[in-house]
């Protein structure tokens, strides 16, 4: 079986779960498994994710896994792989990834391989491939343990729906109290937005918005395309605006269809958090700036000017498509 770590997001599941359970479906393909998937925590909908491959939803529905608690995250996961014998398991790449992933491959002496962006490659072994040095080269990587993980880079895979339903399955796990190791205090959730690592289009700015009292020009262009609002480090370093907006080498990582960077000069620590977007364009008056070089598109001039009237421009061709 290929199993499938469907995280939950507020009790849903967000694109980059259906992108993983693509994956996984294109993969069983040349296998010849089935596809299962895990799911931890309280939920609605499971039957649903057999629109996406899974023939199989394990559900633990234990209360203590509402937050995030990487030991116990691991130990439902490994449970479920051994009992299946699973032969790959299946993340996305996000933060819950980067710490649950390696607690499971270690406990499966399984080879891991983060940020995936193409299926596996089964000519000669079973070869992965996923980008490095922050985008600027491709590395092949093979994976000759029995059992193997992989996470898969959002955006990187499009989502294919068909019509399936999956046999949902109450899944019991042995925790005890130490597999719940932290205690969440609080939480602090950004809601109504698509959040950047799942955005198809991103709106960014720099410090050549000269204050965070401008960025009500970005806010409205977003908001024009259905964009998510992004900045540069020295704009969240300056607290103009949150870090979680922060795309870089330092920040957030991102591969939408549509980039528009607004008065961002274009530092290499910022190409390497953006440059795997599909299309990039860059407004910007100074005709040096390095940004220029990488953007499928620029334009040379004064923001203050051009993204207000981009932004018309915008509101009236929908008006146009809607009428």
């Amino acid at each position: 079986m290929i199993l499938v770590f469907a995280e939950l997001n507020n009790g849903t599941f967000k694109k980059a779960i259906f992108e993983a359970l693509t994956y996984a479906t294109k993969l069983s393909k040349l296998t010849n498994e089935s596809v299962g998937a895990v799911v931890l925590g309280e939920a609605n909908g499971l039957e649903d994710l057999g629109n996406y491959g899974a023939a199989k939803v394990f559900h633990i529905a234990d209360a203590r896994l509402a937050n995030l608690d990487t030991k116990a995250y691991a130990k439902a996961i490994v449970t479920v792989a051994l009992q299946e014998n699973a032969s790959t398991i299946i993340f996305s790449n996000n933060i819950t990834s980067k710490a649950v992933a390696p607690r499971v491959a270690a406990s499966l002496k399984a080879g891991l391989v983060a940020g995936a962006i193409a299926l596996p490659s089964l000519q000669n072994g079973f070869v992965v491939k996923k980008s490095v040095f922050s985008g600027k080269a491709f590395a092949f990587v093979e994976i000759k343990s029995a059992t193997k993980v992989i996470s898969i880079t959002p955006n990187s895979i499009p989502v294919e729906k068909n019509e399936g339903t999956a046999q949902v399955i109450s899944q019991s796990v042995p925790f005890s109290d130490a597999d719940f190791a932290i205690k969440v205090e609080s939480v602090q959730k950004v809601t109504g937005i698509v959040p950047l690592s799942e955005a198809e289009l991103v709106v960014s700015g720099g410090r050549g918005l000269k204050g965070p009292e401008n960025w009500g020009i970005l806010e409205d262009l977003a908001s024009s395309i259905g964009a998510t609002l992004a900045c540069s480090r020295p704009v969240a370093d300056s607290h103009w605006r949150p870090h979680h907006e922060h795309v870089g080498q330092t920040g957030g990582t991102i591969r939408p269809n549509l980039y528009i960077a607004v008065g961002i000069s274009g530092a290499i620590q910022h190409l390497a958090g953006v440059n795997s977007s599909k299309t990039i364009v860059v407004i910007n008056k100074d005709v040096e700036a390095p940004f220029f070089k990488a953007a499928d598109y620029g334009v040379l001039g004064d923001a203050f000017e051009i993204v207000p009237k981009l932004t018309e421009a915008f509101k009236k061709f929908k008006a146009n498509q809607n009428s």
